[in-house]
């Protein structure tokens, strides 16, 4: 992988902050299911999100094969925090620059994994547990969903979380062989 090229690539976009990272510092705590299966009421109701990406344990069967990482955070603004959807409407762009950097990772790469923000809302009613995904190359499953706590992860290599008022931190995460 030419490291240079890629940056240089990326400079291009609104991100924030970046890190590359080594995947096996990644901890995959059932603790962050929890929060799913209890909190998010999107847990059950789509393919990316759990259980339809599978057990904690089998997530990080998935993520152990790569030997690189890259996480990266776009911020929008937002006029009222509270509001939610006012919030998700904003997450659709790093949805969008999150595929744009995949590709530029295919480019270099075997194959690269994308987890990324929230639960998939490509569809207006997810297929599942009906039907298969219907747009699987676009749909990234939720950082979460695979039981990293994604604020730690970033804390640890010195991405910051901005929790300001009127401003919404996005993250992604793409592993890479």
């Amino acid at each position: 992988m030419n490291r240079e090229k890629l940056e240089a690539q990326i400079a291009q976009y609104p991100i924030c902050e970046y890190a590359f990272i080594d995947p096996k510092k990644i901890s995959f705590l059932e603790n962050v299911r929890y929060i799913c299966r209890t909190e998010c009421p999107q847990y059950g109701k789509s393919w990316s999100c759990p259980p339809a990406v599978g057990t904690v344990e089998e997530c990080k069967k998935r993520c152990e094969i790569y030997t690189g990482g890259f996480l990266f955070t776009t911020i929008a603004e937002v006029d009222l925090m509270g509001d939610m959807e006012e919030a998700l409407a904003t997450r659709m762009e790093h949805e969008e620059i999150t595929r744009e950097i995949r590709n530029l990772f295919l480019e270099e790469c075997k194959e690269v994994r994308v987890l990324s923000t929230e639960s998939c809302a490509i569809c207006e009613e997810c297929a599942y547990p009906d039907g298969p995904c219907r747009h699987p190359e676009k749909m990234f499953p939720c950082i979460e969903s695979y039981g990293i706590l994604v604020t730690e992860l970033a804390e640890r290599y010195g991405i910051q979380f901005i929790s300001e008022a009127g401003v919404v931190t996005w993250f992604s995460l793409l592993l890479y062989t």
